[in-house]
């Protein structure tokens, strides 16, 4: 279970860096950042996959999609403010609030 989460975060911040990380180089040219977008990915990928095949052994989809989801945008958040220099807001941290209650949810047993 710790193996998945921790794959789901390393691949979290590939992602990141693929998807987000271009934009501070606006002055290349678009097919540059594409190519070295699909570098990246390519590891995202290689942690992706192996961390929703062992943790559907332990999780259900969809608590391992919200699992995902809610790394997702942590890792997004730490990169907004640590590299890219955007602000925390209050309606963002409101809104890991919902996240929260959302993963309470999808582990809450019926």
């Amino acid at each position: 279970m710790f193996r998945t989460i921790l794959l789901l975060t390393a691949s979290n911040f590939f992602m990141t860096f693929a998807w987000y990380g271009h934009l501070k180089f606006k002055e290349q040219q678009l097919w540059k950042v594409i190519l070295v977008s699909w570098l990246i990915a390519f590891f995202e990928y290689c942690l992706q996959v192996p961390a929703n095949r062992i943790g559907s052994s332990y999780f259900s989809l969809f608590q391992l999609k919200t699992i995902q989801e809610v790394i997702s945008l942590s890792v997004f958040s730490l990169f907004a403010v640590l590299v890219m220099n955007e602000t925390m807001k209050w309606n963002h941290l409101l809104a890991f609030l919902f996240l929260i209650m959302a993963v309470v949810l999808i582990f809450k047993e019926q």
